[in-house]
């Protein structure tokens, strides 16, 4: 069983450019998920690549495609 390991990831909004700090659980791998913009509300695509020993090893925010 993983246990939990947050670590804060910060960037841009593609959308209003607002700086963003999205905590994300490497224990669950890597994942694709949307997450709203605490400023205008737009949907941004969150893209995180964890390796084999939990590390952090990317993280992308962009325009959501739909």
């Amino acid at each position: 069983m993983n246990e939990a390991m947050l670590i804060t990831i910060q960037d841009n909004c593609p959308y209003c450019g607002s700086n963003l700090e999205l905590a994300v659980d490497t224990s669950a791998g890597s994942q694709e998920y949307i997450e709203d913009c605490e400023v205008c509300c737009a949907p941004i695509s969150v893209a995180i690549q964890v390796g084999m020993n939990g590390e952090l090893v990317a993280a992308e925010m962009k325009r959501d495609s739909d």
